[in-house]
């Protein structure tokens, strides 16, 4: 499978209570449950009023069906080509 960070532009994300975020997770995981593994959810960041969500899927098709299935729009999605962080240096 493939890496992507999906942009998705949501005004107001930021001020969601725990609940609300609760809910928002319930309704990607069912939309992610109707994709019989195509798409996988790794982790999201929250600002202001935007997401910015890792996903594994088989294509960028995959994660505009979910996009359309949760109602969760896909801003950007950008595949991603590989990753760094500090260990890097160590290697």
């Amino acid at each position: 499978m493939k890496r992507y960070m999906i942009e998705r532009e949501i005004p107001g994300v930021g001020k969601l209570n725990r609940e609300q975020l609760k809910g928002a997770a319930a309704t990607s995981n069912d939309a992610l449950a109707k994709l019989e593994g195509k798409a996988q959810w790794v982790q999201s960041f929250v600002a202001d009023n935007k997401t910015y969500c890792i996903y594994l899927a088989e294509s960028e098709a995959a994660v505009h069906e979910h996009a359309k299935l949760s109602g969760f729009p896909a801003t950007k999605v950008t595949e991603l080509r590989g990753l760094i962080d500090p260990m890097t240096a160590q290697s």
